[in-house]
């Protein structure tokens, strides 16, 4: 038996070692295609060396198997797990650590090539991450495919994390070798400054969809004021794969979206990227158009006609890459002047009509419009095999790039906003789940009347969340379930009825879009909603009156007291030889058991409310009796707002 009981020792511990060994060489096994695949991606001439250097970390071969102690046994048992935990949690690390763009619309599925799918929680994700009551602003580039936008918009990675604190130096392009997002860039590296939107040389499309960067980017406003920056990349247009109804949706999405839209075009604004521009914002001009009709044709509600008085969308702003024209691009002043000058040129009156019909379109669906040029970057950067080197990228193009990043992020950066009201990442994504759905089929681009409906729906939703949150507030601290003082009657009216007001004229602040109809149904679900509630702080507030449910005390004590008096009476006046005499009394005595039996079993069953009761009844007493020490004292909030309301 002990011979048997040493060759299974023996054997099991000659299992786990065999165990131990194998996992030993599992890792160095995946170290050493993990170092392989890094040496090829930095520098393929360099495998050769590498696999030369890891043949030496190869395991050594496994040796007799021999009779080890078990303190020598438990280490190496625990080895091999550890190494294949830190195997299995370094993938889990780099994606938790790294910030990268996100898709957050998708063009095209196994059923439909042509499908406009919008990922609602990708884009909640990155929300997530804006402070509450922030405000966003969003930063989108649009234009022609192959022209250069995701390349830019990782300059604005650069230029943004360099800027973190609003403190880039001036010359923050130097600062760094190569540009990220490229093709030579790592997947694998935890540093976000090293990342980029995904651009690429050649003349493939390489964006599809809607972009997103998954990190937001803190800025200060003149005004001192926080704002979240979000950088939006876009598929490029007219790049032979995509329908006219898709970019049309592509560009016309992206728009809604941006408080500050780059469009992109190449050397010079021409007359069809006016065009384009012009029909992806016809839309809002129709809008518009739709919105005064629907708003004459009601002169009931007078807050309406304020939609119209402003252009549905933000700020376009022309890039012009590659220009060529600069008189002199050492004189910083006098590019500015020519920037000017060229973009008044382009929109100047016309006498042709459809020329001229053109620019109306652009000048009524935009507040401001603007342009900055920048010359070429170098032929070295068009170039398919080009990496990022930004040693090869012309200084004129770097100097220009500073003050374009300068320009779109500087202090003057504008929140979104939709009808005079800055948004927070709340509630522009509400407007962009009401918007995207417009476009989920993306078969034909939506008419105006639609996207008037779904912006106003979108608005209407955020009137009636803001209104209700208001009034919730007020009445939580006034009568709410954490309030402990009894309200009378008019004092309760009176402070509802001046929180009711406030809240409707938030109410009529927000909800200034969409037609009297639609208004209208929004404001009889805030009403609704406020009655409902009002019901319930009714209820709280009579649940803490101190004579509530005195009545179940009060009359059976006045019919004993009664029966004892009509008895006493009965006693007194009555003859002793008469039978009715006697018969009323011991009638009389009969209800005056019945009422104390009554009350006392009252008081077994709720002892703790009645003496809870007689707290109340004795401080409301306290309270009367108190009037002239009590009018000596300051006011309670709920009373300074009832007097200030």
């Amino acid at each position: 038996r002990q011979k048997n009981a040493n060759s299974s020792k023996y054997f099991e511990k000659k299992r786990t070692k065999r165990h131990t060994q194998l996992w030993h060489c599992v890792f160095h096994i995946i170290t050493h295609v993990r170092s392989i695949k890094q040496s090829i991606m930095s520098d393929t001439s360099s495998i050769d060396a590498v696999m030369v250097e890891k043949e030496d970390a190869v395991v050594e071969e496994p040796k007799e198997p021999e009779l080890i102690d078990e303190e020598e046994e438990e280490a190496n048992t625990n080895k091999p797990e550890d190494a294949a935990q830190e195997v299995e949690a370094r993938p889990e690390k780099l994606q938790q650590a790294a910030a990268a763009p996100v898709q957050i619309v998708s063009i095209g599925n196994e059923e439909d090539a042509y499908a406009f799918t919008f990922h609602k929680d990708a884009l909640n994700e990155i929300l997530n991450k804006v402070p509450e009551k922030e405000h966003v602003a969003v930063v989108s580039v649009v234009g022609a495919f192959r022209t250069g936008k995701s390349f830019l918009l990782s300059w604005f990675l650069k230029y943004l994390h360099s800027d973190a604190n609003g403190d880039a130096a001036k010359d923050w392009y130097t600062k760094f070798d190569k540009l990220g997002g490229g093709p030579g860039s790592n997947p694998d590296d935890t540093d976000a400054e090293t990342h980029g939107f995904d651009w690429r040389g050649g003349s493939e499309r390489n964006t599809t969809g809607i972009w997103m960067w998954s990190e937001p980017f803190s800025r200060t406003r003149a005004d001192g004021s926080k704002i979240s920056v979000l950088l939006v990349d876009t598929q490029g247009m007219f790049d032979h794969e995509t329908t006219m109804a898709l970019t049309a949706a592509i560009f016309g999405l992206s728009t809604l979206l941006s408080s500050h839209q780059i469009y992109n075009v190449d050397k010079r604004i021409q007359e069809d990227n006016l065009q384009q521009l012009a029909l992806f914002s016809e839309y809002g001009r129709m809008a518009l158009e739709q919105e005064k009709r629907e708003s004459s044709a009601d002169d009931s509600d007078e807050n309406i006609s304020a939609a119209v008085a402003k252009a549905p969308f933000q700020s376009i702003e022309f890039l012009v890459r590659d220009w060529q024209n600069f008189e002199d691009d050492e004189d910083e002043e006098l590019m500015e002047k020519e920037m000017s000058e060229y973009l008044e040129t382009v929109l100047k009156e016309r006498d042709a009509k459809d020329l001229q019909e053109t620019r109306d379109h652009i000048s009524s669906s935009f507040e401001k419009i603007s342009c900055f040029m920048m010359t070429h970057p170098g032929f070295a950067v068009t170039k398919k095999k080009y990496e990022g080197d930004v040693s090869k990228i012309e200084p004129t193009f770097l100097v220009l790039l500073d003050k374009f990043c300068r320009k779109v992020f500087g202090e003057n950066l504008q929140p979104k906003t939709i009808h005079g009201r800055e948004l927070t990442a709340s509630e522009l994504a509400a407007f962009m789940e009401a918007y995207a759905l417009l476009f989920k089929n993306g078969a034909a681009f939506p008419e105006a009347s639609t996207m008037l409906e779904a912006t106003a729906s979108a608005n209407n939703t955020v009137a009636v969340n803001a209104t209700i949150s208001t009034y919730v507030e007020e009445m939580d601290g006034f009568a709410g379930p954490d309030a402990v003082t009894f309200r009378k009657d008019e004092d309760f009216r009176a402070f509802h009825d001046s929180v009711m007001n406030k809240s409707m004229r938030a109410f009529d602040d927000i909800a200034t879009f969409g037609s009297a109809n639609s208004i209208r149904k929004a404001r009889m679900k805030v009403i609704t909603d406020i009655t409902q509630r009002l019901a319930m702080y009714e209820k709280l507030n009579e649940s803490r009156n101190p004579l509530a449910g005195l009545e179940t005390f009060l009359i059976p004590s006045g019919v004993a007291v009664l029966s004892y008096i009509l008895r006493t009476i009965a006693d007194a006046t009555c003859s002793s030889w008469s039978q009715t005499c006697r018969a009323s009394s011991d009638a009389l005595s009969h209800i005056l058991a019945a009422a104390f039996i009554f009350l006392f079993i009252v008081y077994l069953t709720k002892a703790k409310q009645i003496h809870d009761k007689l707290k109340q009844l004795h401080g409301a007493v306290t309270a009367m009796f108190a009037g002239d020490s009590s009018s000596e004292k300051a006011p309670t909030r709920a009373e300074s707002k009832i007097k200030n309301d």
